[in-house]
Order: C-alpha cells, then structure tokens, then sequence
C-alpha cells in the first residue's frame, strides 16, 4: 500500500493561496487520474481541480471554506501498490478507458494551473495529467460488494470523469454542491438519496431550484450522465408535495445581530484593485444628460430587423458602439499609465468592459477589438458575454486587457454615479436608467415642452492622462451619438 499526497497545486499570476469551496469525494471513496475531487477559489476564478493518480480516498486534510497555501497538502490518496501487488502493475501496459480529453475547440485554456511534472511521470495541465503507460492498482469503494480477484474490470464502480477548466459560478457559496460543465461525463450509477452524493446540475438550474425552494437532492435527474436539467427543477416545484416557503432561511440564525462575511476570492481581489485605483489615479467624473429618444428609436427599429431577430438589442448595444466611435474621435482617451517606465501607453484598439455584479464580486470581462465589429457582431459580443457570466464560465483571459469599461447602473433604476476606475484603464462610463421626462425641445416661436426619453452619463477618468478637455470631449461626442445615432455614419 502507499499513500500519495496531492498538494494544492500553484494558480499562477503570483497567487499563492485558494478557498476550499467543495469536495466531490469523501473518505472511502474510489478514483481515477483526472477525476474532479475538489473546487477551489482563487482571487481569478472559480477552478475544478483533477487528481494525478488513482486509488482510495483515505484522507481529506482541509475543510469547505478554509483558506489553504499552495503547497499544502489537500487529500491522500492510498494507491493500492505495496507488497506483493507491485510486480503485477506493468501487465496490463494500456491505459484506461476514459483517458484526459482536451479542451473542447474554441475554449480558453488561460494560464496553466497545474506546473510541472508529477511524480507519476504525468506532465500537470489545467484539465488534467497526461497519459502514462501503467495505471495503478485499484481498490473497489469500501463496503461495495467486491467479486473475486479475477473479475472483470467492468465490474468496478464508475465514478465521475469530467475535463473541466475553470468556472465562475453564479451561486458560489461554501455549501453550494460542485458543478461539471463538460460533455465528457460520466457518473456513479448509485442513486443520490442512497448515498447522500450531491446533485450535479449547472449554475442557473441551481439558482432557479434556489429560487422555487426545490431540494436539487431531491429531484430525478433526467439528463445526460444523471444531471439536473431545469426542466427536472420546473417539474419538481409544480408537483412538490411541500410550499416552497416550507424551506426554512439558514442564512441568518434565529435572533442573530448581525452575520460576518469572509472577504474572499474575486471579492477580496476586487477590493484591492479598487482601493489601489481609487488612491493611485486621480479621479475626475463629468455628468451630462442627453435625450436619447432616437437612440430608443433605433433600439425598436433594429429589433424589427430580420438581422437583428434573433440577439437582443438594447441601448447598452448602441451606448457601445457610440463609445467605439467617440473612441475615434478621441484616441487619447484609450490609454494607460506605465508608471515604471513613466510612459503613456496609448492602445490603437478597443478592449471595451462590461461591468457585471456577482455572488462571488464584482466582474469585468472585455470584449476583445471591440471598434473592430459592426453593430450586429457587438451585439453577439454583448449577448455571449452576458451568457457566459450568467452560466458561471466568464475565464481570467476574458476579464484581463481592458481599456475602457461600461457599468450599467441604469438597471438598477439609478439615474448616475461617480464609477472607479479599473486597474490599467483611464476611464470609465456609468450608463444611467433611461426614463419619460418633461423635456424641452424645438427652438424659437416653436419651443415646447414634451415627454422624451432621457438618461445621465458619468464618466471617471484618470487625471494623469486625461485632462479635462479631452474627457469632455469625448464624454460629448458619446452623448452626441445618442441623441442622434445618424451621426455615427459620418463619424464613423
């Protein structure tokens, strides 16, 4: 017998610790090269981590929710090799079944979570260990009815095989069950109710049975590989002997004063980088409110458009695209300062931010060139991004090389703010709630006063970079292209 540790691996981008958010395995249980044991935090993302060797769980050293160093020690894994048994492992000399698969096309790896080489000889990736010659030896789950030595290998327990990258879920919480978000899955065939394993359904199913109080514990799962769809949850919640409100709240105990809150992950980094912003740029806001009839014109119109029929349009879209233009106008607002080098690094193109609230902080992924797309492919940006962040799957790559960012404020019925910088960028625009106000148009003899829509725009810039001059202007023209779109065709 020998017992092999597996040490919480090295992240990357200079961090040095992770939050346990999960365990997928218990004391006992059986597994495979590049099962998913375990869900970590990082300041970057949410990660599903895959063990390098097979065996028997007989030890996990750290709990859901401590906080654990790089280097630490995680789980032990009891390999089954000792003894007399040694001799027999190169036999076989083939490997198993269900080998690491790669990353499906087209998904973004990022930086390497997993450096280096094990001590099985496996070379470490994000979503998994590469192949080796022999496989150890393994044991069947203790308590599992157990064929004679000779018996089939088939007759082993099947156990979850899932070749994920990273995740950022919707409802990360430390007593949230784990997620696979791959097509490659294949799970245990033991009822859930019977062993007390948790459910698999993805980030929105979770927070729609969150929402309609449904056990996911409970549910039949009727998808692939014995995953909760939201067609299990919708079912369950309609014809679920008990009210939803029959749940009772956990989140706050009975008389409690008040709850203290971990500063963690995404959320402890996030307040760094906004309290460094905040005291290292010198911040400047400018308001200015715009009617913005024509641009609620030209949302209605491009909604009717059979190009424009199957991707939502919103006035985020042409506040958007209004900013690439104005971009154009303005190319020294799209800059950054390299204090280092005592340089301003202008960016000849458009990284733009989306600003998006989350469980887990607040994330910016950018889509990447956007002055590069016409309207109908910013719109596909704008909704693939939004897709992703919704399903819990926004990657580091996707939130890193930003030049400037939208915060939509105006969702949440606020008419403006005074937005803080992100790291590295020199401005920012808060896109407030679009609203019926008196307004008064016409000029002259003609002058009168009629109900149009209208907004606030507030953009912070860095100082160091952007003068008051140049952020007006360009805070103008943006406002300009909404009152009038047509002007983006000679602008543009």
């Amino acid at each position: 017998m020998a017992l092999r540790e597996f040490k919480l691996p090295d992240p990357g981008e200079g961090l040095t610790e992770a939050d346990i958010v999960t365990w997928h395995v218990a004391v006992g249980d059986t597994v495979k090269v590049n099962d998913v044991v375990v869900e970590v935090e990082t300041a970057k993302s949410l990660v599903e981590l895959p063990v390098p060797f097979a065996g028997t769980v007989s030890a996990l050293h750290v709990a859901e929710g401590d906080t654990v160093e790089v280097g630490t020690p995680i789980i032990t894994v009891d390999d089954g090799v000792g003894g007399a048994a040694a001799p027999a492992a190169p036999a076989p000399a083939q490997e198993p079944a269900s080998p690491a698969a790669p990353a499906p096309d087209g998904e973004e790896i990022g930086e390497g979570l997993i450096g280096g080489t094990t001590s099985t000889g496996r070379t470490a990736v994000l979503v998994g260990y590469g192949v080796k010659q022999t496989e150890a030896v393994r044991r069947p789950r203790k308590g599992a009815a157990t064929p004679a030595p000779a018996a089939s290998p088939a007759a082993a327990p099947v156990h979850q095989s899932t070749n994920v990258s990273t995740s950022v879920r919707s409802d990360a919480r430390p007593d949230a069950p784990g997620v696979q978000e791959s097509s490659n899955v294949s799970t245990s065939a033991r009822p859930q109710a019977a062993t007390g394993a948790r459910a698999l359904a993805k980030p929105p199913v979770r927070k729609l049975a969150k929402d309609l109080g449904v056990d996911l514990g409970s549910v039949t799962p009727t998808g692939d590989g014995g995953v909760v769809t939201r067609a299990d949850v919708e079912s369950a919640a309609s014809g679920a002997s008990q009210p939803a409100a029959a749940a009772p709240d956990r989140s706050v105990e009975p008389g409690a004063r008040e709850t203290r809150v971990p500063v963690k992950g995404v959320r402890k980094m996030t307040a760094q980088a906004m309290v460094g912003s905040a005291f290292t740029a010198p911040h400047v806001t400018e308001w200015v409110t715009v009617d913005v009839t024509a641009t609620m014109d030209l949302v209605e119109n491009l909604k009717r458009d059979k190009e424009f029929r199957d991707v939502k349009v919103t006035p985020l879209l042409v506040l958007a695209k209004a900013m690439c233009v104005a971009v154009r106008r303005n190319p020294e607002i799209n800059a950054s300062w390299d204090e280092a080098a005592q340089e301003i690094v202008l960016k000849h193109y458009v990284n733009l931010g989306i600003a998006a609230a989350t469980p887990r902080g607040l994330v910016v992924p950018n889509i990447k060139d956007a002055d590069r797309m016409t309207m109908r492919e910013l719109a596909d940006a704008i909704a693939g991004l939004t897709a992703t962040a919704r399903e819990g799957r926004t990657q580091p790559a996707d939130m890193s090389g930003g030049t400037l960012t939208i915060t939509n404020v105006g969702v949440f019925g606020v008419d403006a703010g005074t937005p803080i910088l992100n790291p590295g960028e020199s401005a920012i625009l808060a896109f407030g709630s679009v609203t019926r106000r008196p307004w008064v148009v016409g000029t002259g003899a003609e002058e009168r006063i009629e109900p149009r829509w209208v907004t606030t725009l507030a953009l912070s810039f860095d100082h160091r970079l952007v003068d008051g001059e140049l952020g007006s202007r360009f805070l103008a023209d943006v406002a300009a292209l909404l009152a009038d779109p047509a002007r983006g065709l000679v602008w543009g």
